[in-house]
Order: structure tokens, then C-alpha cells, then sequence
């Protein structure tokens, strides 16, 4: 075998501080997939670092658009989607088909080998339809539909795909091993692939999307929180300065961080090489 070929078949993954490859595990935000821009350019600084990564997609606003053309009504609570089977063939459809392909595609033009992968795949993900017992006091509780939670990772497929030197990407699609599609949430999928894989390597977990960070006026995308540990949490919680869309994304970062994730850090995609270089974006810290 040539050597020049030996070597280009090798992946650079640097140790961490533990003796550990790292692995970085980054989700990008629905906003971000909708800008073909922005799409590109991420993609590139992606496809740019150097050792294992996976890369969790949302679905933007083409699952909502296909459906509001095929005649489906959505219903959102709490921006929560509700997901009946008419909506599931949708998401299906778009978040593990078109979208997952087209990040795929655009990555191989990067020179950037990739997979893209459901949680059906390969028994990737393993979930189980969340019950109705989400309380809304007056208003009873939610059903979510075909709404999935997440139960396992299959650790030893991804570890066998990122050590052929192939990054994942993953569609928020799971499956209960009984033969039913799961839309499950794509930062809680983040959370616990991150989590899984954080036994086997130093894991960073990168949530990207639109803002540069955790904010603390949400008009002003300059008034970035720079860390934030449980009790701060607490306390922008009680003040309201976090609200709505940004709890669940913070309850999935300090869920990781507790639960061996080396590091995760919440920002801008424009600013991947320094959300990675820790000189952007918030800090989740735990002490």
C-alpha cells in the first residue's frame, strides 16, 4: 500500500486531558438550516475541525411548510410540535430525508466522508413514546403524539463509524423497537449521544444556532452570559431573563454536563471555531 495513502486514511483526534480522544458533538439549530448562507458556512467550518464529530440536525420550518401544502394542520404548545401520524410521515420525510442528505452531500463536497443517520438506523436510538402527564394545570395534560424520549445510544456503532474516520450526522428520528417512528427532540439527542459516548471519549458538546449565546436582554445578541452554573440558572430563571425555547436547551446542557460531558458551550454557528477555542459563546459550568 502506498504511504501517502496509509496516512490520508488517518484521522487526527487529539487527546484530551484525561488521556482521552475527543470527540465533539455538535447541534445545529433549525434557524441556521433554514439560510442556505449560513448553512454553507457552517458547514465548512465544520467539515474543517479535525478529529470525531457528530453533527445533530433540526428541521426548520420545511416540515411546516410541506404540511401546511399537503393540507396537515400542525399544532404547537408551548412551541412544542404536536406529532399525529399525518405530521410523523412529514417530519420523517424531511428531517431524516431531505435535510439529513442535503447536509451529507454538502459535507462530501467539503471532502468531509459522512453518514447521515435516523435513530432507526443501525438501532441508533433507542426511545419510547412519551406519556400524556405533562401538567397544564386548567388545561389537563398534553398528549404529544408520536413524540419520543430517548432510552439508549447504540455507543459501539457510532465508535465503529467515527473510527473508520466517518462523521455522523443525525436526524431527530428514534424508534421504540417495536416498529414505530419517534420525532424526538434534536437538542435532548445532543445531550444524550454526548452522554453515551462521553465512557469512551472527552466529549465537547456544542449546541450552535442563531444567537451568540445565552442572552441576557434576548433583543441585544451582545449581552452574551459568559458562564452560567446551576445557581445562576436558578436565579435568570426566577428573574426571567431565560424563558421559553432556551430552558429546555439548558436543562439538556446542564443534564450533560453532569453526566461526564467534558465541556458544552451554547452559541453562534457563524462562530464555530470559537465556541470550539472556548472565546465565544456561554459556558455551561458545574460546581
Amino acid at each position: 500500500m502506498n504511504t501517502i495513502n496509509i496516512f490520508n486514511n488517518l484521522v487526527y483526534s487529539p487527546l484530551g486531558d484525561g488521556g482521552k480522544k475527543v470527540l465533539y458533538v455538535i447541534k445545529i439549530g433549525g434557524n441556521i438550516i433554514d439560510d442556505e448562507t449560513k448553512l454553507s458556512s457552517f458547514l465548512q467550518s465544520f467539515s474543517n475541525l479535525e478529529g470525531y464529530k457528530v453533527l445533530v440536525h433540526g428541521g426548520g420550518k420545511l416540515a411546516t411548510k410541506l404540511a401546511e401544502q399537503l393540507g396537515v394542520e400542525q399544532q404547537l404548545i408551548d412551541g412544542r410540535r404536536i406529532t399525529d401520524a399525518e405530521t410523523l410521515k412529514i417530519v420523517t420525510m424531511v428531517y431524516a430525508g431531505y435535510i439529513n442528505k442535503n447536509i451529507v452531500a454538502q459535507l462530501q463536497s467539503h471532502n468531509c466522508n459522512s453518514i447521515g443517520l435516523s435513530g432507526a438506523d443501525g438501532n441508533l436510538i433507542q426511545a419510547h413514546k412519551r406519556l400524556a402527564s405533562s401538567p397544564l394545570g386548567d388545561r389537563g395534560s398534553i398528549d404529544y403524539g408520536f413524540v419520543g424520549d430517548v432510552d439508549a445510544v447504540n455507543v459501539s456503532l457510532v465508535k465503529s463509524l467515527l473510527e473508520q474516520n466517518i462523521s455522523l450526522v443525525i436526524a431527530p428520528v428514534t424508534q421504540d423497537q417495536k416498529g414505530q417512528l419517534l420525532n424526538t427532540n434534536a437538542d435532548t439527542i445532543a445531550q444524550e449521544i454526548a452522554k453515551a459516548m462521553s465512557t469512551e471519549y472527552e466529549v465537547h458538546l456544542i449546541y450552535s444556532f442563531e444567537k451568540s449565546g445565552v442572552l441576557m436582554n434576548a433583543e441585544d445578541d451582545s449581552s452574551v452570559i459568559g458562564q452560567i452554573n446551576p445557581g445562576y440558572y436558578k436565579e435568570l430563571k426566577d428573574h426571567n431573563i431565560i424563558f421559553a425555547g432556551m430552558i429546555p436547551k439548558l436543562d439538556n446542557a446542564f443534564m450533560a454536563i453532569q453526566h461526564g460531558v467534558k465541556r458544552v458551550v451554547i452559541g453562534k454557528a457563524e462562530q464555530l471555531d470559537q465556541l470550539i477555542s472556548g472565546t465565544a459563546g456561554t459556558s455551561i459550568i458545574y460546581e
